[in-house]
């Protein structure tokens, strides 16, 4: 599983715009963005300076980045265009000083702002993603209605859906990843394997609508979450696993391969020396069995509970 320079930077857009954060110039393969309060506090572990911010409260200057996604093609158009004109550096603050914080204000001159490459496999990357899972593990939104009906009399009626996001790992000496997001409503109990192409169509909110009402639920979240995780392991079931048993092939002659080379020194008779060879021969075909034995995860990596107008509506 690989993502290109374009789904990286859609990733990390998306992150920087529901954090609020300004973007101050932006092309295909770079963005250049003053922080947030709050993604400064989740990005940068300046935990001393928001602890003087937040007893003080001073006015805080968040730090600034060049986020590069594709670096090759960034360099490129880098060279290509020449530097800009030297500015007049403003004197820093104390707080500068004392805890590295960039002057206020846009400062795109050459060394101001530092540079990160944000790749598929980068630590900023991995931190971004880290972040995302812990704030947006879990959401509570509604489907927003259209202009008639906040005006019409009757209260339109509103179907929760739980819907998880479950990541599938098939592993062995190579490994596979996909991510499947199904919902299943509380009210029927349908389940919905395109719950992700659904919400795309809607737009979402976190505050309940004006002129709606949420229909009961006759399943539990507890409930709707154990059939969505045995659906998940049906659909596995049905999967072709030849690739495990070529794992188990290839397993049995790396196997194979260990024993032929520890046959003769197992036979050694000095117990101290035979006690060590034992200890080494056995850790080999652990690490070997560990590395081949084919292996499925199933685990849930994100969820929420989406409130969405009844299509018996």
């Amino acid at each position: 599983m690989s993502l290109s320079p374009q789904e990286v930077q859609k990733q990390v857009l998306t992150y920087l715009e529901t954090t609020e954060c300004s973007i101050i110039e932006k092309s295909p393969y770079h963005v250049t963005v003053k922080l947030s309060p709050q993604a400064d506090k989740q990005l940068t572990n300046r935990p001393y300076y928001w602890g003087f911010i937040e007893r003080t409260g001073a006015e805080p200057e968040t730090l600034s980045y060049t986020f590069v996604f594709d670096p090759e093609q960034y360099n490129e158009q880098a060279a290509k265009t020449p530097p800009p004109s030297a500015q007049p550096q403003p004197q820093d603050s104390i707080l500068s000083r004392y805890f590295g914080v960039n002057p206020a204000g846009p400062r795109i001159g050459p060394g101001r702002i530092p540079r990160e490459d944000v790749t598929y496999g980068s630590s900023r990357l991995q931190q971004i993603w880290s972040v995302a899972r812990q704030e947006g593990s879990c959401v509570y939104l509604f489907e927003q209605p259209g202009p008639l009906q906040r005006e019409t009399l009757f209260s339109a009626p509103y179907e929760p859906w739980l819907g998880v996001c479950f990541k599938v790992e098939m592993t062995c000496d190579v490994k596979k990843e996909a991510l499947h997001f199904i919902g299943i409503s509380l009210v029927t109990g349908q389940i919905d394997q395109q719950f992700a192409r659904r919400l795309d169509k809607l737009q979402l909110g976190p505050r309940l609508p004006e002129n709606i009402h949420i229909q009961p639920g006759s399943l539990s979240l507890a409930g709707a979450a154990n059939l969505l995780e045995k659906h998940m392991k049906d659909q596995l079931a049905g999967e072709d696993y030849s690739w495990a048993e070529a794992a188990r092939e290839r397993l049995r002659d790396e196997l194979a391969v260990i024993d032929m080379y520890y046959e003769d020194l197992l036979k050694e008779t000095e117990e101290e020396k035979l006690t060590a060879i034992r200890e080494q021969y056995d850790n080999r075909r652990s690490e070997m069995t560990w590395q081949y034995e084919p292996k499925v995860n199933l685990s849930a990596i994100t969820c929420g509970l989406f409130h969405l107008r009844s299509i018996r509506s």
